[in-house]
């Protein structure tokens, strides 16, 4: 059953632009989304923007706090999980399409826009259903299930990085964008706000500071390494460590790390932009999103991939940084304490070398991403100027829709 969220918009019968977004379950498609939204704003400040997603991610929080209205919708995940039950995605995805179709057309949306993931699929048969355009942004370094499916339903395809391109269906052309960022951190710059930053984060005058971001719910793994590198350093002054558990295991955590003072633990961090700024070095999951902002902000980092991510997808995004120097693979088994210790005390005493980790990171359009990819919406719609970069098409064999 269809349910509501949040802010119901605005319905002049006058306004030039509705567009419809589905994003959703975690912060790496959520955000992405509402950069975008805040792009489409900025070039139509009349634009009505609305979500799609489900009842199950951080949509039906995140969404909403930031004034935009969510509509949930019946749909499962891409998951090969699921056991028998994936045989019912078929079925879920004609469902949640068809009540995305007739989202669209009580919204008078002119296209959809899928930003990844499950949640976002049935925006694209919705608009395929209504016969509405659709634009597809793929955020990994390895397409999802989902984009790989909303990827033959429609020619209008954004990728956050070249390397997608050959895991693209065959014949299919995309255009690479970057990856949408919240204008925050899009607007970083590490260096002017450093000292704001590590004062806001209390961080002592000449310590190093060492952050952990397991992602949106936090990672058992990273936290469980912290908590290990916090008891090797608990005498020491020039070492911070600043720890995010997600919002379950925050109170163990901090309990584990009583008697530690150089460790603080923190459920979420929402102000990334004083993180990156007050930060020496990061330890991460590899998620799309946040590799992106790594990269952008040239924040150096130790890359430790979900080892469960869909067509090992982590480990490809956290090549985009180790490729060109400007992170560390470690590998989830090997993610300890000890073996964290071996490779950042070296780091962070050295400053020489964060400071060439941070040059060799490679920008790319992350922190324009957000206004290339509306301006590639306004164009599928015949609202913009601007002609279109080419497209380049992709070689690569064909996939199925549905992997099982």
């Amino acid at each position: 059953m269809r349910t509501e969220h949040g802010n119901h918009g605005n319905h002049d019968p006058d306004r030039p632009l509705s567009v419809v977004i589905g994003a959703g379950g975690t912060g790496g498609h959520i955000y992405p989304g509402l950069a975008l939204a805040e792009a489409l704003r900025r070039a139509d400040p009349r634009a009505v923007i609305s979500f799609v997603g489900t009842e199950r991610g951080l949509e039906t929080t995140l969404i909403p706090e930031a004034g935009y209205r969510l509509h949930t919708v019946d749909m499962i995940p891409f998951d090969a999980s699921l056991g028998p039950r994936r045989y019912l995605l078929p079925a879920a995805l004609l469902r949640s399409g068809g009540q995305c179709r007739e989202i669209l057309r009580a919204q008078g949306a002119q296209v959809a826009v899928g930003m990844g993931g499950y949640p976002s699929a049935p925006a694209i048969v919705g608009a395929r259903l209504a016969g509405l355009p659709s634009v597809v942004h793929e955020s990994n370094a390895v397409p999802g299930r989902a984009n790989r499916f909303a990827a033959r339903l429609t020619p209008h395809i954004a990728l956050a990085f070249d390397r997608t391109r050959e895991h693209l269906p065959a014949g299919r052309s995309a255009q690479t964008v970057g990856m949408p960022l919240v204008g925050a951190v899009a607007r970083l710059d590490r260096a002017a706000l450093r000292a704001e930053a590590r004062r806001q984060l209390e961080v002592p005058e000449g310590a190093r500071l060492l952050v952990f971001n397991g992602g949106s719910l936090g990672a058992a793994r990273l936290t469980a390494a912290a908590v290990e590198l916090a008891a090797r350093w608990r005498h020491r002054t020039d070492r911070q460590l600043l720890i995010k558990t997600g919002p379950a295991a925050l109170e163990e955590v901090r309990a584990a790390l009583a008697g530690h003072p150089t460790a603080r633990a923190v459920s979420y961090l929402d102000r990334m932009d004083l993180v990156y700024a007050a930060a020496d070095l990061m330890v991460c999951r590899a998620g799309a999103a946040t590799v992106a902002e790594l990269s952008s902000v040239r924040m150096p980092a130790v890359l430790v991939p979900y080892p469960h991510a869909p067509h090992d997808h982590q480990t490809h995004n956290a090549r985009v940084l180790s490729d060109t120097g400007a992170g560390l693979l470690l590998p989830d088994g090997e993610c300890t304490g000890e073996r964290l210790a071996a490779l950042v005390e070296p780091l962070l005493a050295d400053p020489a070398r964060l400071a060439a980790m941070a040059r060799a990171a490679e920008p790319g359009d992350h922190a324009r991403a957000a206004d290339l990819l509306a301006a590639k919406v306004l164009r599928v719609i015949g609202r913009a100027q601007a002609p279109e970069p080419p497209a380049v098409t992709s070689p690569a064999p064909a996939l199925a829709p549905f992997d099982r």
